[in-house]
């Protein structure tokens, strides 16, 4: 780049060639994160939301901004808007040998060694607009600050529906709690609150818990924070496990906010320890797929544990004991620096292991006997026994799976695991299966099943289960191919229907037998398992989480 062209664009003076076209009137919605490698246009408006994290921005150079750089950062750094969002004007420029580094607004750009593109970022000229994907409206705007009234997209590196439970016990009191409001406000800052992003209620913990407002309240961090100020102190006994059975149960329903697949999360605070048990809410929060973080702000002294009811609080009532969930603030002193770890934390998607549950991370294989004595009209019972655990489970590209494998001698794989997302279309092609008659050779399918239902999702991270139904017994070896299964993974429910030997289903299950094997004289009996199965899944999945 010519040192003419810099000097000009030091004095905010930008020539651009002709050949980059008229500038268009509509204007594009993006996120904190979009990068200008992502627009493809020379020269085009667009509008950044409120709220974007300063933290999260990635931005290289100064004045002109390496392409890999995010927009709205550089839009910040540059002085162009404010961190409440707006409209920049962004043109794409050939690349720089040199990117250097500067902070400014809040931002810190960082240096870069040759890139092949850029762009530099302007506020857009006052004129009539069109916003791309909004209503068509368009409106002549007074010069100076434009404004657009849009609904917050909020920060889609933090997307979650989070709730903060904060210590109104007499543990913390009056000045403490104000200090911890001021904390919590900072966090919230940080997150970016938006309908693309982070959700956030708050429930205050003391006697009894009391719900200060919900997911659904409010959208932009701004309206948090304000809510928040208003919370008044409630005094009392600080009863954390009162106050997180109570989230648990009424929190996190559609009618309050709650989103469909979005990580659930609790973020507890407890300032000393709590008053009463907490591991019951504890468990139950575990099951519900919620991640509870626990932040404790001055622990209890060694002279103290003597009024602790339990000392291993704190390990009994996070997700998963493994120091993640856990973070301590050693007082309400000079918390800034202990804000920006904490919603790393919070933010860390794919850090969130109890998200996933017996529910929704779970791939489940139904080996079904298509012999002669089966029978055309228990074969229908038997498929309307898959559709009925089947709907227990939430079914989804990214939830639990569902497989089906038909056998007689030979074997036959009626339902890939990867083949239906939706669980109508699930059920419906399980309705669909044609019934095959023949002989019963058991232990190959278990063979067959293993290595081809099962062999591609053997490495991810559903855990697998297989439940056989068969009604006799099987010409080949059973106990060799279950037990290569089981070896593998895979956790192995047999259920026997007429004459089914016994001593098949208990080789063929997993352990302990007895809760794994299940029987049924006629296939109008195979219902009244369901439940027991499903239980059972779930029992098996918790214990292999521990």
């Amino acid at each position: 780049m010519s040192i003419l062209y810099l000097a000009v664009f030091s004095l905010g003076v930008l020539c651009l060639p002709s050949t980059w076209g008229s500038e268009k009137a509509a204007t594009i919605s993006i996120t904190c994160a979009t990068r200008g490698s992502e627009l493809k246009e020379d020269k085009l408006t667009v509008l950044c939301p409120a709220d974007c994290p300063l933290w999260q921005f990635t931005v290289y150079g100064a004045g002109i901004y390496a392409s890999l750089s995010n927009i709205c950062g550089a839009a910040i750094h540059r002085g162009v808007i404010s961190n409440a969002g707006g409209l920049v004007r962004v043109y794409r420029l050939p690349g720089q040998e040199n990117y250097q580094a500067s902070e400014s607004n809040g931002v810190r750009s960082q240096t870069l060694t040759r890139w092949g593109t850029s762009f530099s970022v302007a506020r857009p000229k006052t004129r009539p607009l069109a916003v791309a994907s909004q209503p068509k409206e368009t409106a002549v705007l007074p010069k100076g600050k434009v404004k657009i009234s849009v609904k917050t997209p909020g920060n889609k590196d933090c997307k979650a529906d989070i709730a903060f439970l904060l210590d109104g016990s007499h543990n913390i009191g009056q000045r403490r709690f104000i200090l911890q409001k001021t904390f919590i406000s900072k966090v919230i800052q940080m997150m970016g609150v938006g309908e693309e992003g982070a959700q956030i209620g708050i429930i205050q913990a003391s006697e009894n818990p009391k719900t200060e407002f919900l997911l659904k309240d409010y959208k932009t961090s701004k309206d948090v924070i304000f809510a928040i100020k208003e919370i008044n102190f409630l005094g009392g006994h600080s009863n954390t496990g009162k106050a997180l059975k109570h989230t648990v149960q009424t929190f996190y329903s559609a009618d309050k906010g709650a989103r469909k697949g979005q990580p659930k999360v609790i973020v507890i605070f407890v300032d000393g320890w709590p008053s009463d048990d907490v591991e019951d809410a504890a468990v139950l929060a575990r099951e519900s797929g919620i991640n509870v973080f626990l932040v404790s702000v001055a622990k209890p002294a060694l002279e103290e544990m003597g009024m602790v009811q339990d000392a291993n609080f704190i390990d009994k009532i996070v997700c998963r004991n493994n120091g993640f969930f856990s973070y301590n603030i050693p007082s309400w002193f000079g918390t800034t620096k202990y804000a920006k770890p904490l919603v790393q934390k919070i933010c860390a998607r794919e850090q969130m292991l109890c998200s996933k549950t017996c529910y929704n991370n779970i791939n489940v294989g139904f080996l079904i006997d298509g012999s002669s004595s089966v029978g055309e009209v228990n074969f229908r019972l038997v498929l309307e026994f898959i559709v009925s655990i089947s709907t227990a489970f939430e079914i989804s590209d990214i939830g639990s799976r569902v497989g089906v494998v038909q056998f007689t001698y030979d074997q036959k794989t009626e339902i890939e695991f990867a083949e239906y997302s939706a669980k109508d279309d699930l059920i419906s092609a399980v309705r669909r299966i044609n019934y095959m008659s023949g002989g019963t050779a058991t232990g190959d399918a278990l063979q067959y099943a293993s290595r081809f239902l099962f062999g591609p999702f053997k490495t991810g991270t559903h855990k697998n289960y297989l439940i056989i139904i068969t009604d006799g017994q099987s010409y080949d070896d059973v106990g060799g191919p279950a037990q290569a299964a089981r070896e593998e993974g895979i956790t192995i429910f047999s259920v026997g229907v007429a004459w089914a030997p016994q001593e098949d289903l208990r080789d063929m299950a997993s352990e302990p037998k007895e809760s794994h094997v299940f029987f049924t004289r006629e296939f109008t009996g195979l219902d009244q398992h369901v439940p027991e199965i499903v239980k059972g899944i779930c029992k098996d999945f918790v214990e292999q989480q521990q």
